[in-house]
């Protein structure tokens, strides 16, 4: 009988182990999404506010700034709900304004138009490898929080199902295929 509870008490305290070590590794990879949620939300407004400045300095002709402005500042101001909307119309904005590597080159010429040039061209690039962390963090996350054990016990607890940002994030082609200085 004693033996008998003994690898009772042994199998619960196994079981509750392996729990809180499931529970701890849920809790890391919300943390994780958190972190990565805040790379990309950083880098997503380093984009827009380069590509605002770019849009009211001059080197632009007047459509082109117009177009790139309304966008930039349309995905600064999003709200949550519209964020990978308004994110996706600048990017396209982006691919419309700089998809021709004369353009590229006449931002380049301009004053201060190199520095600004590279500056919007690692930006560019910054954001699909951002929501690329972001993303994968996600698809950690959920399939975790897919297991029937996190799902009896409960072991998410409160936290929201973590969602992935899905937006167009392809860079224009005259700024991405430009090596970095």
């Amino acid at each position: 009988m004693t033996v008998t509870l003994i690898w009772i008490a042994v199998g619960l305290f196994a079981i509750g182990l392996y729990l809180s070590w499931t529970a701890g590794r849920l809790d890391r990879l919300h943390a994780r999404i958190d972190a990565a949620r805040a790379a990309l939300d950083a880098q997503l407004l380093r984009r827009a506010s380069v590509a605002q400045e770019l849009a009211t300095s001059g080197v632009l002709d007047p459509a082109a700034s117009i177009v790139l402005y309304e966008a930039a500042h349309a995905a600064r101001q999003a709200e949550e709900e519209q964020r990978e909307v308004a994110e996706s119309e600048l990017s396209q904005a982006l691919r419309a304004v700089f998809n021709e590597p004369d353009q590229v080159e006449a931002v380049r010429a301009a004053p201060g138009g190199e520095e600004a040039a590279e500056e919007l061209a690692q930006a560019v690039r910054r954001v699909p490898m951002a929501r690329r962390f972001h993303n994968d963090a996600v698809r950690a996350a959920r399939a975790l929080r897919r297991h029937r054990t996190v799902r009896w016990f409960r072991l998410a607890g409160h936290a929201p199902f973590p969602l992935a940002f899905e937006m167009d994030d392809e860079p224009p082609t005259a700024l991405a295929d430009r090596p970095t200085s």
